[in-house]
């Protein structure tokens, strides 16, 4: 028993120094927090989800075992529990599981407290403040309208917060977990998709009272920098312009939060909203304790294609011709990355406005140029034409035949001008003449990328597709997406199906059993795992990401549609994703793109993975497992098994 536990203690402590020895050996960046913990959704303020552990490696990566794992919701509905990420801190796990958080052991998964949750659903993370000298460590979660904080310890509201804990907030709501830095609660705004309603405003709170701190008015006020950018009084009573992801990115040691700005409401038509629409569809760094302007970068001018920005970006130290620069990388639902210096602003690589061409629709503003990067290139295909359509090689004959039957029934042809493709005003009995604009919500959406401080090379999981269709005159009982009952708006996009946006250029079918199968008609990969130096804005590697089960054998390896997750990128050399439809969770060699390790599951990993150290000083791989797969699980009784879960890997204990 004393060799056993001699053996543990002194594992235990190389565990440590050679954690330690990773970390001096980075950038400062990486090195907030201890090497073993994920105190933060993506493990520190940078946002580069890099692991400075490295047990788990190249070499090892093909020992790995499951640990234990933990059934998130065994009452059913499990699957809203996608994007969600624990924190680890000190070998404890937090988690959210909707209606409830609880505080599990990192190395065996033992349930240590449970706090119940009433009226409100917590998912995505929860947020951790590790105290200070006069209050305990503490977690926090949203209610949709207020801040609830809780004691780390054991789970109970933590008293000096608000009133017995809690702590209610104005404005649109946030029904996720705010982001922390210091002591500073920072929340984003969920704000419906309309042409009037409330502000987008991202606000800040202190983390010890609850008081309120401080508001950034997304879309300017008068005599706010900004504010001329919307003609004609369009910033009155404009919805959007906001913070809606659940987490974001900031640089401690120049106090600087950078905040990704969606869309201004409504979607699709702006003629009430001439001009720029400043800061919607932009990187806007703020100071973290008061919320003072510092610059802004806009990814889009005047939005007319649901593009919003959705991920943080990712902090990187680059070189660029011998000289060293603070920089971040950001991308979007466009499918292009920005590479910036992340204290002005400046493209670090170059940036040009381009430009585009101008639909037709009456009363509409369309911006001229647009923002493409001169490098990297774009990570997907903006430019389309029929010799794209996928073929029977490709997939199969039967899905071929319906992807040529749907461009047949458009009149055989798409237009398509490359990146920001404008939409045409389509009347009733007119033509059909559409537009394809590519990437259908592709690029990259929440999951965002990761980096590697130590070669500045940016990680990034991206879809493919051509969203179809055209402008028309707003149906008052039509169904023009979630959030968009009652707009007054007059114009609203439309296509051969019906109204909405939804309408993409892909075709259903039958397979070999029978069963409906619905897959992208511009030809494979959709879906690819691309590495980005940001050194030189060069393209590193690409490879496909994900498979077509529905597909015979020798055609499957097209790619997928993963825009549901990112990846996580290790010391060891690994990228880590899941993200697919296929429930395949993968890792790839980091600097060439093989692929060397897989595991089938059983619910697609649809989040971003995560790493730490537990308290027997081995290194665990852990991701949240709750999407659906081609083959649903099913109990003994053939009802849903409800068996979503978080899934933990370690090497073996010897």
């Amino acid at each position: 028993m004393r060799i056993f536990i001699k053996s543990l203690v002194t594992a235990s402590l190389f565990a440590g120094l050679a954690a330690a020895q990773a970390q001096e050996a980075l950038p400062a960046i990486a090195q907030e927090y201890p090497p073993g913990d994920w105190p933060l959704y993506a493990r520190d303020h940078s946002g580069q989800r890099y692991v400075p552990l490295d047990q788990i490696s190249r070499e090892t990566v093909g020992k790995l075992k499951r640990a234990w794992e933990f059934r998130l919701r065994p009452q059913g509905g499990g699957s809203i529990m996608a994007g969600t990420v624990p924190v680890v801190i000190d070998g404890r796990m937090y988690l959210p599981t909707g209606d409830a958080v609880v505080a599990l052991e990192a190395d065996t998964g033992r349930e240590i407290w449970r706090h119940q949750v009433e009226g409100a659903t917590v998912r995505r993370s929860v947020t951790y403040w590790p105290g200070d000298a006069t209050h305990e460590a503490r977690l926090f979660y949203s209610t949709g309208n207020a801040l609830v904080a809780i004691n780390a310890s054991d789970g109970q509201l933590a008293k000096g917060f608000g009133t017995d804990g809690v702590a209610p907030f104005d404005g649109a709501n946030y029904s996720y977990s705010p982001s922390i830095f210091r002591d500073t609660l920072v929340i984003g705004a969920l704000t419906p998709e309309l042409d009037k309603g409330p502000d987008g405003d991202t606000r800040a709170f202190d983390a010890v009272t609850g008081a309120f701190k401080w508001a950034f008015n997304t879309i300017p006020h008068p005599g706010e920098f900004g504010h001329e950018t919307w003609l004609d009084d369009g910033w009155k009573d404009r919805p959007g312009a906001n913070m809606w992801v659940w987490y974001t990115t900031a640089d401690i040691e120049t106090n600087t939060l950078y905040m990704t700005l969606g869309s201004p409401g409504q979607n699709y038509w702006g003629g009430d909203r001439p001009g720029d629409n400043l800061f919607a569809n932009s990187l806007v760094a703020v100071d973290i304790d008061t919320g003072a302007y510092k610059w802004h970068f806009q990814a889009i001018h005047h939005e007319l294609w649901d593009w919003d920005l959705p991920a943080p970006p990712v902090l990187v130290d680059v070189v660029k011709d011998g000289t060293p620069i603070r920089a971040l990388a950001l991308t979007g639902k466009n499918g292009l990355m920005y590479i910036l210096d992340r204290n002005t602003g400046e493209p670090v690589h170059g940036v040009r406005e381009q430009l585009v061409a101008r639909g037709d629709v009456p009363g509409e503003w369309y911006s001229p140029t647009q923002p493409i990067p001169v490098k990297p290139e774009p990570l997907n295909r903006m430019w389309w034409n029929p010799e794209d359509v996928v073929t029977a090689e490709d997939t199969n004959e039967e899905h071929a035949a319906a992807c040529r039957a749907l461009l047949d029934s458009y009149g055989g042809q798409f237009f398509n001008a490359g990146p920001f493709t404008p939409f045409f005003l389509h009347k009733e009995g007119d033509p059909p003449r559409a537009s394809i604009n590519m990437p259908h919500n592709g690029g990259s959406v929440w999951g965002g990328s990761a980096a590697d401080p130590t070669t500045g090379y940016v990680y990034v999981n991206i879809s493919e597709g051509g969203s179809i269709g055209w402008i028309e005159e707003r149906d008052p009982n039509g169904n023009y997406g979630n959030g968009t009952r009652g707009s007054t708006q007059p114009y609203d996009r439309g296509s051969l199906i019906g109204p909405g946006a939804y309408s993409g250029f892909n075709a259903r079918f039958k397979d070999a059993e029978g069963r409906d199968v619905m897959l992208p008609c511009i030809r494979p990969p959709w879906g690819r795992m691309v590495a980005v130096d940001a050194n030189t804005g060069e393209i590193a590697w690409a490879t496909p990401l994900g498979t077509t089960p529905q597909l015979a054998e020798g055609k499957q390896d097209t790619g997928a549609m993963n825009w549901i997750g990112g990846a996580t990128v290790t010391a060891g050399g690994l990228v880590f994703i899941g993200a697919t439809s296929d429930g395949v969770f993968r890792a790839f060699d980091s600097q060439t793109g093989a692929l060397v390790w897989s595991e089938q599951l059983d619910y697609a990993a649809q989040t971003i993975p995560m790493s730490y150290l537990g308290k027997d000083g081995r290194q665990y791989l852990a991701v949240v497992a709750t999407g659906r797969t081609a083959e649903p699980v099913l109990d003994a009784s053939g009802a849903p098994a409800n068996a979503e879960r978080v899934i933990v890997w370690a090497l073996p204990d010897n």
